[in-house]
């Protein structure tokens, strides 16, 4: 058999991934941009390459033995962004997943292990790939190993071979090691002779051979100005040239045979994919489910006809639906478990029985369920009104451990020791086979989950008590379960022939801006085809290539950016994309999931995703719908009152989260900035600048304004440079200058950082806990990554908290004052409801004054409300 080993720059790879995709974010907010290009470059190469043998090479630190020749080696360097740094972790529980090796050895760097591994496989008959984004590694290409060099993004690959190399430069791969002593590598500080950049050595190599012989003719080089150059810098030349060079002699503790690529766990993917929210990965891996036999068996008691003598006046409850959406699931049965034993009925049993609905509506029977909110909602499906909820052990399980997000049953109660639920995936199949099995199958299987909400309901009560998370429970998440089962069952009315009309007129857009296209272009071609849009733009108009991928020339949204200033057809070209998706994800998207009977949208709120508390919604994601461009912003004219005599009034927290910080932090400036109503980003920037307030332009502003929102979510020097797009110093000095100005937040940041390594968690003004097992990592990277964490989170947290206290207040009041408005939404910080015009001035005064008033801080809270016909007009 052929042996081929593939050896990857770690490092190199992982810094390309980062700053060839946008940052992302999973759930618990890692990021985890270069995560995700590093799987895709890995994927790619175990699929195109098929290596036997493997190996990861990392840096194992800052100094090496180039540092004792040169201190400066490296010393340009920016240090590394924390967004990065944090994501290190993760790629190598990813190649430990995969059964990938991975090596570092102090006092070396990555290039001189894999240096030394690719001679080692040379001599042993392996064929030898090599996988960077550092040319300097070029100078290893032979007759049996190939450098492929990452270019402009992450899975385009150079591929460099002695015969490549001889084309591009006219030089052997041994030369790119007199090249870089020639010319230097300002990305590794090395020197090199001034003056002399890639053209000019290339020209002296291809005359002279090598440095040493070059610098042993330097008369017979042409140019006096070149020669002193040479002469005056030739121990530059040497030195660069020794720092350049790949050591091939590391001394490894392993040998190239043992690096054998054998098999990998997919139950370890699958779950680091899913921690990681890789979600379109996850879809291609086949995930092992759980064997079906191994579990105790619940015992229970089939019961056809309910009467008075199965209840007791406190039951667990259990209500299974099989589909995913339960707003459309039918019943596939009860279970119930307290006092008198556990019992499963069949759906038509209980639905039909007068005793059933007669329990079910009873406020003083109290019930322990699973997911209040899903329970009600399928209940009310069969005109039964479900009421006494106590106790949720999803919401509870939630509440003790929000990092975690279990996806069924069996797996929240696996979070508290209990084994005796099946996965449903065991019991009702996967995905399209998902289907009820016949009865005797499931009825065991629905009554084990009865009977463990009636064994933890007691354990989580007492763990929520030691919490002090009772409250929390009580009177904000279950209430708010409620409250949130009201606003599915609503929807929200959906104009559904503005939705088809918006539509039309965006197509109209489209043909539009397809005619100016192509008079610019000057022909007419597939604008969706990226290899005849390549051909316009770079064989047709001339514009300079910036990215290359195997097809021809990339026509990405950040390759099309760049190009934008250099020809006007480019930004017609990206309008025409915007335009396009906005029709076909947000307008046929949205008539997709418009109730046939109700012809209202009735969207899903998520009460137990977010790590913040933080409420998101799906089917469809209401929050999503974007607001920047004004095409987008038009969408929200679909959603419209039920009737011509109401309104859509939405209302929003102004700064809540700077308000939030304000409070926590206990800063002098920051509360009496808010307790004058001054500008907040205004008043930072002129403290930040040392200026007037008056002196504050609208550039000064801008900077302030995302630094306080930086704050927040715990930027960095580079997420601010980044968003701001200043140099990573200039961001530095301004975080500096900003934590200088606000003494409290900086001692606030210290304080909460100090009390959650004490600790192990953080907690909101409301008693929201979230974990973070990484801020006493002893890995660098990711006990900063905590730190941040446990910064932002009681900010965040809590506004998340004063947002759902405010919805069930408000709800609270309607129900007080008998009015007919409805809480229809929340977006992040906006409530959104709908009022009859006859209730418009009583609503002016009750939502701001409930919202306002929904905790007490040190600053006021602040609401802006508007409203108008749709919820467009009410913004």
């Amino acid at each position: 058999m052929n042996k081929k080993i593939v050896l990857i720059d770690g490092n190199s790879v992982a810094y390309r991934a980062f700053f060839a995709l946008p940052l992302l974010n999973n759930n618990k907010g890692v990021h985890t941009n270069a995560v995700y290009g590093f799987t895709m470059m890995l994927l790619k190469v175990l699929e195109e390459e098929k290596p036997t043998h493997l190996l990861v090479a990392f840096d194992a630190g800052k100094t090496t033995f180039r540092h004792k020749t040169y201190g400066e080696y490296k010393g340009g360097r920016q240090k590394t962004p924390p967004e990065l740094s944090e994501q290190f972790p993760y790629i190598r529980e990813l190649l430990k997943a995969y059964g990938i090796a991975q090596y570092e050895l102090e006092n070396y760097e990555a290039d001189d292990i894999i240096g030394t591994l690719s001679q080692q496989a040379e001599e042993h008959g392996f064929e030898v790939k090599i996988y960077s984004g550092d040319k300097d590694l070029t100078q290893l290409a032979s007759d049996a190993t190939t450098v492929c060099i990452t270019k402009k993004g992450i899975t385009d690959i150079e591929e460099y071979t002695p015969a490549h190399i001889d084309e591009k430069y006219g030089l052997t791969p041994a030369q790119i090691i007199d090249m870089k002593g020639l010319m230097g590598d300002s990305s590794d500080n090395i020197p090199g002779v001034p003056g002399v950049g890639e053209k000019t050595a290339i020209k002296l190599l291809k005359q002279f051979d090598s440095v040493e012989k070059l610098l042993s003719s330097i008369d017979e080089v042409s140019g006096k100005k070149l020669q002193e150059k040479l002469r005056e810098h030739r121990h530059l030349a040497e030195m660069s040239k020794e720092l350049a060079a790949i050591l091939r002699e590391v001394p490894l503790d392993f040998t190239v045979d043992s690096l054998e690529y054998k098999e990998r766990d997919n139950e370890k993917i699958y779950e680091l994919f899913k921690e990681l929210g890789f979600n379109s990965l996850l879809e291609k891996l086949d995930h092992p489910v759980e064997e079906a036999a191994i579990h105790e068996k619940t015992s229970y008691e089939l019961v056809t006809e309910w009467n008075e003598e199965l209840f007791t006046d406190d039951s667990s409850f259990y209500l299974e639906m099989i589909a995913e959406n339960y707003h459309h699931a039918p019943i596939a049965g009860f279970a119930l478990s307290g006092g008198n034993g556990t019992y499963f009925i069949p759906a038509e049993a209980a639905v039909q029985s007068a005793v059933f609905k007669e329990w079910a509506e009873d406020e003083t029977k109290r019930k322990s369920v699973y997911d209040a909110k899903r329970t009600v909602i399928g209940l009310r499906r069969y005109g039964i009104e479900l009421k006494g909820i106590d106790f949720d052990i999803w919401l509870a399980s939630y509440l003790l451990n929000p990092s975690e997000s279990p996806e069924d049953f069996a797996a929240v109660a696996k979070l508290h020791g209990v084994s005796s639920v099946q996965p449903d995936e065991v019991v009702y199949g996967k995905g399209a086979k998902r289907k009820l099995p016949e009865q005797e199958q499931y009825a065991e299987h629905i009554a084990s989950k009865a009977a463990v909400i009636e064994k933890l309901k007691a354990i989580c009560l007492k763990e929520m008590e030691e919490n002090q998370q009772l409250e929390l429970f009580y009177e904000l998440e279950l209430p708010l379960a409620l409250i949130l089962a009201d606003m599915e069952w609503e929807g929200v009315q959906v104009d559904v022939n503005r939705l088809k009309e918006m539509g039309e007129e965006l197509k109209g857009r489209l043909a539009d801006i397809e005619q100016t296209i192509y008079a610019l272009a000057g022909t007419e071609f597939n604008i969706n085809s990226p290899k005849q849009l390549g051909t316009i733009l770079f064989d047709k108009l001339g514009l300079p290539p910036i990215k290359k991928t195997k097809t021809g020339y990339s026509t990405s949204a950040d390759v099309l950016e760049k190009l934008a200033p250099s020809h006007e057809v480019v930004e017609h070209i990206l309008n025409y994309r915007q335009i396009g998706k906005l029709q076909s994800t947000y307008i046929e998207g949205l008539l997709k999931v418009v109730d046939p009977e109700t012809h209202k949208i009735h969207t899903r709120f998520n009460q137990a995703l977010t790590q913040t508390g933080r409420l998101s919604s799906a089917e469809p994601n209401l929050q999503n719908i974007p607001i920047r461009l004004e095409e987008g912003r038009k969408i929200r004219q679909a959603f419209v009152p039920e009737d011509d005599d109401s309104v859509i009034f939405a209302a929003d927290y102004s700064q809540i989260e700077l308000r939030v910080l304000a409070h926590i932090a206990d800063d002098e400036k920051l509360i009496e900035a808010f307790l004058h109503d001054l500008d907040i980003h205004t008043a930072t920037a002129a403290d930040v600048f040392h200026v007037k307030q008056d002196e504050v332009d609208s550039n000064m502003r801008r900077q302030a304004k995302a630094v306080n929102f930086g704050i927040v979510y715990g930027i960095s020097d580079y997420g601010l440079s980044q968003s701001l797009g200043i140099t990573r110093k200039e961001a530095a000095t301004f975080i500096e200058r900003y934590l200088q100005s606000y003494p409290g937040v900086k001692e606030y940041m210290d304080t909460v950082v100090r009390e959650a390594k004490e600790k192990g968690f953080v907690t909101t003004l409301l008693q929201r806990r979230r974990y973070i097992p990484e801020i006493t990592s002893r890995n660098f990277n990711l006990r900063g990554f905590g730190e941040r964490t446990a910064m932002n989170t009681p900010i965040q947290g809590s506004a998340a908290d004063i947002i759902k206290k405010a919805m069930i207040a408000a709800v609270e009041k309607l129900e007080k004052e008998k009015l007919k408005s409805k809480l229809l939404l929340q977006v992040h910080d906006e409530l959104i409801f709908e009022v009859p015009k006859s209730e418009i001035e009583t609503m002016k005064r009750l939502v701001p004054e409930v919202m306002e008033q929904a905790v007490k801080l040190k600053v006021p809270l602040k609401v802006d409300y508007s409203y108008g016909p749709t919820w467009y007009d009410a913004k």
